[in-house]
């Protein structure tokens, strides 16, 4: 018997953010696509009718490992369908940064929430993703271009010291982590010169990598196991009929025992109620310059490929890149309309220029922007759809995703072969992402959340002015 999850329709994020952002028919003009070398071959759109023990919906990191793991580790071919080219959303998007994240949440909030030993198994979780990361790469010879060794967050005003010390008690406390904390000409010594860097917390393990590269490696290893990879083949519809599931393209149909959809922030909504609301995708930004001369980087001081982000809650995030380009990044933006675009990368750029006033003159040469997934709980998920026999669902990882996305594909592919994954997982991680409660209000509330996080830096600055004008009074 046939019973349709949901008729096929325009994806629902489209009514978050403006129709071209969902442009599948052709590649974003990211500096990765540009340098990323010659694309994977046998990835052809779907043809005709095939079937499948798994089909994954999502031709990302999260798919493509998952698929590689599914094939080279538990003898499964499964099917890869990705709506645009094999790059095109947050995985050929983001800035490269390889290391712990994936969650809005501290070590602390996590241990108190669901106990000490899940926060240090989430802890583990981010060291393993990013050794799986340098592992794939050795094994599979990936050429990740990889710089720079851990990543620096810098604490953007006086007052947010005490959050970095809070968090480096804390994972020495749960995990037995060391992050040094380092003083401003400290973090200068170590060839990091920065404005409004009041203090860093030094956290490994991590590094750059080019995204694209890393995730060309990752399909032509899934194909060379047996994985059938298939570019520019959107789901349409997808039905359950009897214990299959039948995921309908343009071109062709799988038939399919399980699926996984590994879409992230450009999750097809309107495929399955069980899908809606599961997300709250949110901006993120990205410029690069030009290739800066070494008498460019020493007048700023910024001489080293370090991955730096900030702790605003709409942070900025940088790196020099191998070829000696600076990537720099902010989230934050309510629309994607190409005219919204184009104030956003001059917002942007000026905020570059602030950071680093001897770059002035420096000029871009890429611009772009992508989604990035928010959960409504701030953790990353991977669990089984409810009511869904054989359909998960991996994402949210709050645009930390290169690493944890990774992990997640393999422990996908565990739970996709019937089995128990080698790895303890925190609790909160094997289960889906909790539904925002007005799915439709979603825009509203990223709205609101902006404007308590603009008035809050707002109330900063001026507490930062209040506070150096006292320290001058006093001198004098």
């Amino acid at each position: 018997m046939s019973s349709p999850v949901r008729a096929a329709g325009p994806p629902p994020a489209s009514h978050l953010y403006h129709a071209d952002h969902y442009d599948w028919s052709r590649a974003p003009a990211t500096f990765w696509h540009a340098s990323g070398g010659p694309p994977p071959v046998a990835v052809d759109p779907l043809q005709g009718d095939v079937d499948a023990e798994v089909a994954i919906v999502g031709g990302g990191l999260t798919g493509l490992s998952a698929a590689l793991h599914l094939a080279r580790d538990h003898g499964i071919e499964a099917r890869v369908l990705e709506a645009g080219p094999l790059g095109w959303g947050a995985s050929g998007r983001n800035a490269g940064f390889c290391g712990p994240g994936g969650a809005r949440r501290s070590l602390g909030w996590i241990a108190r929430r669901f106990g000490s030993e899940a926060a240090r198994q989430w802890y583990q979780l981010q060291v393993h993703a990013v050794e799986l990361v340098r592992d794939l790469a050795l094994r599979h010879r990936i050429d990740l271009r990889a710089a720079g060794e851990g990543e620096y967050v810098v604490a953007h005003t006086p007052r947010h010291i005490r959050m970095l010390e809070r968090a480096a008690e804390e994972a020495r406390a749960i995990a037995a982590a060391e992050w040094p904390l380092l003083s401003p000409a400290e973090l200068r010594e170590r060839g990091i010169a920065l404005a409004e860097a009041y203090a860093a917390l030094h956290l490994q393990p991590a590094f750059g990598l080019h995204p694209l590269r890393y995730l060309r490696g990752l399909a032509r290893a899934s194909i060379e196991y047996g994985a059938r990879v298939h570019e520019r083949t959107p789901v349409i519809e997808w039905r359950r009929e009897g214990r299959l599931h039948r995921l309908v393209t343009p071109s062709g149909t799988v038939w399919a025992e399980r699926v996984l959809f590994a879409t992230d922030a450009y999750t097809p909504e309107t495929l399955a109620r069980e899908l809606e609301g599961r997300t709250l995708p949110v901006l993120s930004a990205i410029l690069v310059t030009r290739p800066l001369t070494v008498s460019e980087r020493e007048a700023q001081g910024f001489l080293v490929p370090a991955l730096v982000s900030d702790t605003r809650e709409l942070l900025f995030y940088m790196r020099l890149l191998p070829d000696q380009r600076l990537l720099f990044g902010a989230r934050g933006g309510l629309r994607a309309d190409p005219a919204s675009f184009l104030r956003r990368r001059a917002w942007l750029e000026a905020r570059m220029r602030e950071r680093f006033p001897a770059w002035r003159h420096v000029s871009v040469e890429y611009a772009w922007w992508g989604l990035v997934a928010l959960a409504r709980d701030g953790l990353p998920h991977l669990g089984p759809l409810p009511g869904l026999a054989g359909a998960w669902l991996a994402g949210c990882w709050h645009g930390s995703g290169v690493a944890l996305a990774t992990l997640a594909g393999r422990l996908a592919a565990f739970r996709l072969a019937g089995r128990t994954p080698d790895w303890p997982l925190p609790p909160f991680l094997a289960q889906v992402p909790p539904r925002f409660p007005l799915p439709g209000a979603r825009p509203v509330i990223l709205r609101l959340l902006y404007g308590c996080h603009l008035l809050g830096e707002r109330l900063e600055t001026f507490r930062a002015t209040l506070a150096e004008a006292r320290r001058e009074r006093e001198q004098r």
